[in-house]
């Protein structure tokens, strides 16, 4: 722990990027924004990473945005201005999101961006004192990192609508029922079993599961034949890589394969 805002953790293939403003509910201000765009783009880039993990210190996610920061910066109809290096975490740039993946736990209050940064990852998991609310309306605007589009495909339109119009609370077993997470754990235990899911991920081929990624997002933005039409061509440099040979002389040797991304 340290007094930066975002705290980084290398764990083998893992990073682990740790909100770290526990005394304020880890609220999301520019600095924050600005420091997870960095450590986004390190994830990125980072051959050795294969990938990341978002977590909040303390008893909460975060509170979400820092209003008296953000509001002068969203009146100007844009995001805070990103590092050099940066990727937006928000995943608004379809054309330059990060292509690894990402796991989210959530416990206590998590709040407006802490839903979409949630939705811009790929897993979910949160604890049962998980308290969530798209809560923009009661506060005088409208969720603007993605949740109006991404909300509703994960939950439904109408499940969706009534929790982005009311503002209105939801708890960990209702995140769970409606498929928002993915894994639903005790208080304490989020961390430790995103980790393990981000674990089981790092361990497989990392530029085939960059490629399964990619898809889904192919899949998601420019819809299902185009991700279709996209996957044959997409095959013979995949098998022509080193772990696609380890993963043959793997099977044939009945041992698990070792994978280096190359």
């Amino acid at each position: 722990m340290t007094d930066t805002k975002l705290t980084l953790e290398r764990r083998g293939h893992v990073l682990l990027m740790g909100f770290n403003r526990a005394d304020k509910r880890n609220a999301f201000d520019v600095d924050t924004y600005r420091a997870l765009a960095s450590a986004y783009g390190e994830l990125d880039r980072d051959p050795d990473l294969r990938v990341g993990v978002l977590f909040g210190h303390g008893e909460h996610f975060t509170a979400g945005l820092d209003l008296t920061q953000w509001a002068p910066v969203l009146a100007q109809g844009r995001l805070a201005e990103l590092p050099e290096g940066g990727i937006e975490p928000f995943g608004l740039d379809e054309d330059r999101r990060c292509r690894k993946p990402v796991v989210v736990a959530a416990q206590g209050v998590s709040f407006t961006v802490a839903i979409e940064l949630m939705l811009a990852a790929d897993i979910r998991v949160a604890a049962t004192d998980a308290r969530f609310a798209q809560m923009e309306v009661l506060r005088g605007f409208f969720p603007c990192g993605g949740a109006t589009v991404r909300l509703m495909q994960e939950i439904g339109w109408g499940n969706a609508q009534r929790y982005i119009l009311t503002g209105e609370e939801f708890d960990g077993a209702e995140a769970f029922r409606l498929g928002l997470v993915q894994q639903l754990v005790a208080p304490g235990q989020q961390l430790d079993a995103a980790v393990q899911i981000a674990q089981r991920i790092a361990a497989a081929a990392p530029l085939g599961v960059q490629a399964a990624l990619a898809s889904s997002r192919l899949a998601r933005r420019q819809g299902e034949r185009a991700a279709l039409d996209a996957l044959m061509p997409a095959l013979p440099a995949m098998l022509r890589t080193e772990d696609m040979q380890e993963a043959v002389r793997a099977f044939g040797e009945r041992r698990q394969a070792v994978f280096t991304g190359r």
